[in-house]
This record gives C-alpha cells, sequence and structure tokens, in this order.
C-alpha cells in the first residue's frame, strides 16, 4: 500500500540524512507469513543441494575451498573488544554475545555477493551444460573444470551491473567457468575492483552514473545477444535463493558455539543493505528456521537508504533516494545504491523487523573500534561490513 510522502516525521529526517530507527509496522507472526511469501523452505532445500553439487568442481577450480569441502562459507566469531568499545563509548550495557559473520572472508570473491551471484551462475551453468550433454545425470560435476568444458562456455556471456562486490563474484566466477563476461560498474566502484577483474579477463564498462544506470545498460545489452545471461540484482530469484543457504549455515554455527535461539534467547541480526538481495535473501533463509525468535534489521548509510525508503512509503522500486534530495554517495561502496530491489521489499514487508541508517563518519569510528578486536583485514576493503554492528540499534534491541 502506497502511504504518504507528507507530514511524515521519519521522511523529514531522512532528508536531512538524519539517522533514523524505524521498526516495521506490517510485520506479522511468521506463522501468517508464511503462506503469504513467493518462495518457502523447498526453494531454499534446491539452492543448498545445487551448491553440493558443485562442491567438486569448487574444490579444483578454487583449492582454497578444499578445506570446507567445496562449500562457500565464513566464519562465526565473537568480538569482544568491539563489545567493550560500544559499551564505554555509549555508556551501555549490551547483553547477550555479540558475534560476526565474517562474509568478508567468504573464498573466492570475499563479500556476501560470493553467496548470490556465484549461485546464480553455477545455476545458469548447469542448466546450459545438461541440455548440451556437457554433464551426463550423475556425473561429478568436478568436469566442468576441463578445458572441454571451458572451450564450450567461452560460447556464452554472462553480464551484470554493479557497484563493485557482485561484479567481483560474477565476474571471477564466469571468468575460471570460461565465459566471456561484462560487468557495468557504477561510477562508485573502488578502482581496485575493476583491476581485479581486469586481470581475470573480464570486460570491465565504467559509467558515470550510479548503481541503476549500470545495470539499466548492461540489461539493454544483454537483451540484444541470445548468447548472453543478465544476473538481475533487483529481481533475481536465483541470486536471492544462493543468499538464503546462509541461514541453515548460520543455525549449524550457532549450534557448535551451543548458543540457543528460542523465546529465551532471541537472535538479532544486523545486515547491511543496498539493492535488497543478499540481506533479503539472508533474513528469509533465517526466518525460515527460526521464525519469531530471529529478528532481522536491514542497515544503510544515512545518504542511500532505498530499502527504508521503499518500505516506509510503500512505493519500493518506483521511488529513489534521488526523489528526497539525497546524493545516493556513501563511503561504503557497496551500499551506495539509490533505488532498492521492489521483489524484495515486498517480501520482506511481513517478516523484517525494522531498519536502521548509520552516517558515514561514524563508520570511522566503528572501522577503529574493530581493529582492537585483531580483525583488520575484515575492513581493508568492505567499511559496509562494519553496519553489522550499528550501535544505536543495538543498544535498543539487546538490552
Amino acid at each position: 500500500m502506497v502511504k504518504s510522502l507528507k507530514n511524515n516525521p521519519l521522511i523529514e529526517k531522512m532528508k536531512s540524512a538524519k539517522e533514523v530507527v524505524w521498526i516495521n509496522p506490517d510485520k506479522i507472526p511468521f506463522s501468517e507469513a508464511e503462506d503469504k511469501l513467493l518462495l518457502g523452505k523447498d526453494d531454499i532445500r534446491d539452492a543448498s543441494e545445487r551448491w553440493k553439487r558443485f562442491a567438486p568442481f569448487l574444490m579444483k577450480a578454487f583449492p582454497e575451498t578444499e578445506v570446507t569441502g567445496g562449500i562457500i562459507e565464513s566464519p562465526l566469531v565473537g568480538i569482544h573488544n568491539m563489545e567493550d568499545a560500544i559499551n564505554s563509548e555509549y555508556h551501555s550495557n549490551l547483553k547477550g554475545r555479540l558475534l560476526l559473520k565474517k562474509d568478508s572472508h567468504l573464498a573466492v570473491a570475499g563479500s556476501v555477493k560470493a553467496r548470490g551471484g556465484i549461485y546464480e551462475v553455477l545455476k545458469h551453468t548447469e542448466t546450459l551444460a545438461l541440455q548440451n550433454g556437457i554433464l551426463k545425470e550423475n556425473e561429478s560435476y568436478e568436469k566442468l573444470a576441463d578445458d572441454s568444458s571451458k572451450a564450450f562456455f567461452q560460447n556464452y556471456t554472462i553480464q551484470v551491473g554493479s557497484t563493485g562486490n557482485l561484479g567481483l563474484s560474477i565476474g571471477i566466477i564466469s571468468a575460471v567457468i570460461g565465459y566471456h563476461v561484462v560487468v557495468h560498474m557504477s561510477a562508485d566502484a573502488k578502482q581496485w575492483k575493476k583491476d581485479l577483474l581486469r586481470g581475470y579477463g573480464v570486460d570491465v564498462r565504467e559509467y558515470e552514473g550510479d548503481y541503476g544506470e549500470a545495470v539499466k545498460k548492461g540489461r539493454a545489452l544483454s537483451d540484444q545477444d541470445a548468447t548472453s545471461y543478465f544476473v538481475d540484482d533487483e529481481n533475481s530469484k536465483d541470486l536471492f535463493l544462493g543468499y538464503a543457504v546462509a541461514g541453515e549455515r548460520l543455525q549449524k554455527q550457532l549450534e557448535e558455539k551451543n548458543l540457543a535461539v528460542d523465546d529465551a534467547h532471541p537472535l538479532f541480526v544486523y545486515l547491511p543493505c543496498g539493492v535488497g538481495g543478499a540481506p533479503g535473501g539472508i533474513a528469509f533463509g533465517l526466518k525460515q528456521i527460526f521464525g519469531d525468535h530471529v529478528h532481522c534489521f536491514f542497515a544503510e548509510p544515512v545518504q542511500a537508504p532505498c530499502m527504508l525508503l521503499g518500505m516506509v512509503t510503500g512505493l519500493h522500486h518506483d521511488i529513489a533516494v534521488e526523489d528526497i534530495g539525497l546524493s545516493g554517495n556513501t563511503s561504503a561502496d557497496g551500499l551506495a545504491v539509490g533505488r532498492a530491489s521492489g521483489f524484495v521489499g515486498r517480501l520482506m514487508e511481513p517478516i523484517l523487523s525494522g531498519e536502521v541508517t548509520v552516517r558515514d563518519d561514524r563508520l570511522d569510528d566503528y572501522i577503529r573500534w574493530m581493529k582492537r578486536d585483531t580483525l583488520k583485514e575484515i575492513v581493508e576493503n568492505s567499511p559496509e561490513s562494519i553496519f553489522l554492528m550499528h550501535v544505536n540499534a543495538l543498544r535498543k534491541y539487546l538490552k
């Protein structure tokens, strides 16, 4: 439902680039929401099984995944010094355990986009390989790392629009499989990401505009080529489901740490949000497992709160941050998105607990505090990962 933009104190604060906390008034018990969702447990199970089928290929193509049996996953670690810094700086007393999911350390691409981006390319690859006899049923997917398979995939193109991180995951996995790859990057993408992709032989095309322009140009060019496949970060169910398997994996890690998630021990998860695919998919996967015992919050920069704006107004993809006078610029380049995914926003309406926004200057503080936890490598190139630690919301909801 579209809501009025006028006389809305929250939107007035957002226009002034002030930090806000929004509690979703449309959230309902998960038992009621579950039947209304377009996707469900069976879809996640299918994605999980596909990841397993590709494990032999991933181990051969990326030897660093051998230690996890070809599964691309990140550690879950306690960040006690960060917790102390929060308590000291804000005179608070956080209850429970403060943990960081180090998706900054995911193999192959080094960001959360390694989940969804790589998964969608693998699914497309599976379809082409089975349809064309490159793979036979029950044959090991390790074969896809052979030169003969690469020669076949050279006849096909993968394209994507990106602020950087999705482009890295799509570009690297696609190039290794053998595809011709075109990554359309917005002006705010970091130069080192462009250089890394070009090192893999990826065709990186740069645009003066924002993420939306890169996606628009990439989609249009891909539509002109029958052999081209466009990874649509705004509307892709496959991308979304690739992220969703994170829920079952986090469940296992919590169990290994003997951390219960139940009515007496709720789980609060803070997810950095750009266009919405990654945090939306993870939140969806977590809700399928923990239901009302998990509370998922998105965190966005004050200059690029596109998902919050879309959900508050009910306009979703039909409104951009520029429409309320914001720039969309942020040092958290992976979150520099002006217009959110309508697909994700609508799916989140009954299950997302809320949102928070954060000023860029706070990121500097959070990075400094995180370094005290001897996790310097987390923030070298991914300041957006620190959004997981948004202090104001943590202080309010973990009392």
